[in-house]
Formats: structure tokens, C-alpha cells, sequence
């Protein structure tokens, strides 16, 4: 199998680094089972979504065989990867692992996630992982073995237009039990501040905000919260929130 592995928090991550090297000793167990590349943005790239470089040209440097980094976002990764460097031969794209949680809302603003929709974008099984705690350190063991470990489990529950969203607590324990689990919902408050800076600019930036998750036991902050490795099967198309009985008909 062909493994595409890349991330948001840059080349050279601790969490990639970590999961490659979970990757590549479970591949050598089953006799070079698998081939694994690396395709990761050079510089850190969190937040940034599903963010695709459209009207610059993508750098690519080869560090060494199968180990690459790109001057452009995740999902740009991905698209490099089916495009031209590994030549449309992906089996597989795991994304992470991201630094800090990418559970319930914050599927929308991760890069992690980026990358995982744009390969399920183009029918190839994608899994995005995550440590689930902010503050450092973090030990990303338990999510690497539990990946690594369950590659067949985990892309047979995979279903076109979907990819797996994955969020273990920060732990060595290598055998943590996993559930699966609905995205939660966070509700975020930011807070920004400014200074007036030359030539008239007034230059503006996300300060410390807090956020309020909103209680569900099926949710997947609450399974992390009780220990367990969340797994979520998220849709990648956009669904209409009106009543389908409003279809074709005229708004005025």
C-alpha cells in the first residue's frame, strides 16, 4: 500500500515524526507491507483549512527518497502528491499528527482536516489524527500506535465522501480503548488586538480567547475527556439545512 503522510504543523513535527516511525515499524512487521511518503508543508501551516495555493507556483524540495516539503498548504500537499509526485499512485492519505485537538468544530478551521477532505475529495481513503490537549507536552504515542496498528480496521470503515477524524489523549499508553463519536460543538470567543502601525496600516491580531463546548455524551470532546480515542466518520459535503419540502420551489 501506498501511504501519503503529511500534516499542518510543518516538516519535521514531533507528531509526524512520531507516526511515521509508528508507520514504518508496522510496516516492517508485515514485510514492507507498505511504502510511505512524506509530503509536509516547510513551514507551519495550522489553521488554514482546506486552503489551496491557486495563483502561486508550489516549491517542492526532495530531502531525501520519499521525503518531501512543499511551499503550500495541506491540501496542497495532497494535491502535489496525486498530481505529480507520486504519480496518482495514493492508497492512502493520513493527515497529522496534528499538535492540540481538532475535535468537533474545530474540523472546520484545521488543516489536518484539510488535507484528509482533499484526498476523500478525489476517492482515496483519509485519515486525520490528533493529540487532544493545548498545552506541551504532549505524547503522541497512544494516537501513533493506535493508527498504525489498525490501518485494515481503519480503512475498511471508510466510506466514499467521508474521512475518519481521529483524537487520542496525549499518553504512551498504546492500547487506549477507541469509540466512536459524533463531532461536538464548540462556540468560540476570540479577542483581538491592534496597533496603528506606518503608512496608515492598522495591523490586527488574534489575542487569547476562550471557547465553550456545548455537553454531549456521544460527542467526541466527552470521549476524549473520559480517556478514550475518538473516531468520527465525517461527511465532506456540504448539506442543505432547509426543509426539503422548499426544493424547486420559487423563494418569492
Amino acid at each position: 500500500m501506498r501511504i501519503l503522510l503529511t500534516n499542518d504543523d510543518g516538516y519535521g513535527a514531533p507528531g509526524l515524526d512520531v507516526l511515521l516511525s509508528y508507520l514504518v515499524a508496522a510496516s516492517e512487521r508485515a514485510g514492507g507491507a507498505h511504502e510511505i511518503v512524506v509530503i509536509a508543508p516547510e513551514t507551519e501551516r495550522s489553521g488554514v483549512s482546506h486552503a489551496m495555493s491557486l495563483r502561486n507556483p508550489l516549491k517542492v524540495r526532495k530531502l531525501m527518497e520519499g521525503r518531501y516539503t512543499c511551499s503550500g498548504t495541506p491540501a496542497d500537499c495532497v494535491i502535489v502528491a496525486g498530481l505529480k509526485v507520486m504519480e496518482g499512485k495514493v492508497d492512502l492519505v493520513i493527515s497529522g499528527i496534528n499538535r492540540g485537538p481538532n475535535l468537533g468544530t474545530d474540523i472546520i478551521y484545521s488543516g489536518t482536516c484539510g488535507a484528509a477532505r482533499q484526498a476523500a475529495l478525489v476517492g482515496i481513503p483519509a485519515i486525520a489524527v490528533s493529540c487532544a490537549r493545548y498545552a506541551e507536552p504532549l505524547d503522541y504515542r497512544a494516537g501513533a500506535a493506535f493508527v498504525a496498528n489498525n490501518l485494515d480496521r481503519l480503512i475498511a470503515t471508510w466510506r466514499p465522501d467521508t474521512f475518519i477524524n481521529v483524537n487520542a489523549p496525549s499518553s504512551d499508553d498504546e492500547n487506549l480503548p477507541a469509540r466512536w463519536a459524533v463531532p461536538g460543538r464548540n462556540r468560540y470567543h476570540d479577542t483581538m488586538k491592534s496597533f496603528e502601525g506606518a503608512e496608515g496600516y492598522l495591523y490586527c491580531y488574534l489575542a487569547e480567547g476562550r471557547s465553550e463546548r456545548t455537553f454531549d455524551p456521544s460527542s467526541d470532546h466527552h470521549a476524549v475527556q473520559e480517556g478514550c480515542i475518538a473516531l468520527s466518520l465525517v461527511n465532506i459535503n456540504p448539506e442543505a439545512a432547509h426543509p426539503a419540502e422548499w426544493n424547486g420551489s420559487a423563494f418569492l
